[in-house]
């Protein structure tokens, strides 16, 4: 999740050894409790057809994407891409089509940007107009940059035409180097726990009966640092824009919120500007309004990018406020499995309303304004 303001790159210092050994070998058993969860999971290349979301195999996958070895996912870089891959073989696994130019990959085409005393003389990526814009940039200041994107096709002759969008941002804010202490920004509720979420989300409905829309999955880049990945799916949808009739974005759900009802309940940004909110709740689904408005939450995510283009566009989260936002201590230990699975339950549910159901609507003045066009 964006930060209200543009915010100046700290500086931290570098993780302890005692801390780092004990973080790595936190990493380690999560990682092997994936694998050993896979083997359980798979069947051939897919997972089995189970709709019940086991804690457990949250925990792992969390555990795995905000590891060390993802050095914090910072877009564009080493990181980003061993998380990018780890991505799409979950997908693969659950047995989404791929809908990338790349497989399960959709390229995106990302620049170092311009140091700046904001960005304390750090490089920041920046998006490419084009592929061939990119050719003009000199090698050392080209980026790899993908969204992981699968699709789930809908099974009705008509509705198959329409589409859902499940999406949450993989990237974080990376390493900070510096002499001591911790400088992993493991980015573990922002949003390994979305883009798990999303996994989590596709295996279910992949399990039961397929949905009568198609439903798109997409963990995109770059959120962070501008919304870069979602504004070149904008520019590249795998699906026409016009026909993708709601977005559901997953966005820190690691952790209870109290103002949310609790563990296991969640809050939906804008919930009064569509009738998304309401149809979730009459549902029945543990999902209420964002009570922190103040915060502007709705505003400060992928969701804002398809809101604006007439979409009914939300994102579904748990955030309490808590102090390891954006900090080094966002990490796997203080996650809240059992929660998480009761939330992602919840979102499957969601998505299958969406899916199967009356399209959203925006209300009188719910849609946001679009952005001024650039000069």
């Amino acid at each position: 999740m964006r930060s209200l303001n543009t915010l100046p790159a700290p500086h931290f210092p570098r993780r302890r050894p005692m801390l780092a050994a004990r973080y790595a070998a936190v990493a380690a058993v999560a990682i092997v409790m994936a694998c050993a969860r896979h083997s359980a999971y798979a069947g051939g290349a897919r997972m089995s057809r189970s709709t019940r979301v086991d804690s457990a195999h949250v925990y792992s996958l969390v555990a795995a994407l905000s590891a060390d070895s993802m050095e914090g996912r910072m877009t564009g870089s080493r990181g980003s891409a061993r998380a990018a891959r780890f991505l799409a073989s979950e997908m693969g696994r659950i047995g989404l089509v791929p809908a990338g130019d790349s497989g399960f990959f959709q390229r995106v085409p990302l620049m170092d940007g311009q140091r700046n005393a904001e960005s304390q003389g750090r490089a920041m990526p920046t998006l490419a107009w084009s592929f061939a814009a990119l050719d003009t940039v000199p090698v050392q200041r080209r980026l790899n940059g993908v969204n992981v994107v699968g699709v789930l096709p809908g099974s009705d002759a008509v509705l198959k035409s329409e589409a859902v969008l499940v999406d949450a941002h993989y990237d974080h804010l990376g390493v900070f180097a510096s002499a001591t202490d911790d400088s992993v920004f493991n980015g573990a509720d922002d949003d390994a726990s979305g883009t798990v979420a999303v996994l989590e989300i596709a295996r279910v409905l992949a399990a039961g009966p397929r949905p009568r829309r198609t439903v798109i999955f997409l963990a995109t880049t770059g959120e962070e640092v501008g919304l870069l990945g979602t504004r070149w799916y904008i520019q590249h949808p795998v699906h026409p824009l016009k026909q993708t009739v709601a977005n559901l974005e997953i966005e820190m759900i690691a952790r209870p919120d109290s103002m949310a009802g609790g563990r296991g309940k969640g809050w939906l940004t804008g919930f009064e500007r569509s009738t998304m909110g309401e149809s979730i709740a009459a549902a029945g689904i543990p999902l209420v309004a964002d009570r922190r408005l103040d915060q502007q939450f709705f505003m400060r995510s992928d969701n804002i990018a398809f809101a604006q283009l007439g979409i009914p566009a939300h994102t579904l989260s748990s955030y309490n406020m808590h102090a390891d936002y954006h900090q080094p201590s966002d990490d796997v230990a203080h996650v809240d499995a059992g929660h998480m699975a009761q939330v992602i339950t919840a979102a499957a549910r969601a998505v299958r309303l969406l899916a199967d159901g009356p399209k959203p609507q925006w209300k009188p003045g719910g849609m946001p304004a679009s952005p001024a066009p650039r000069s």
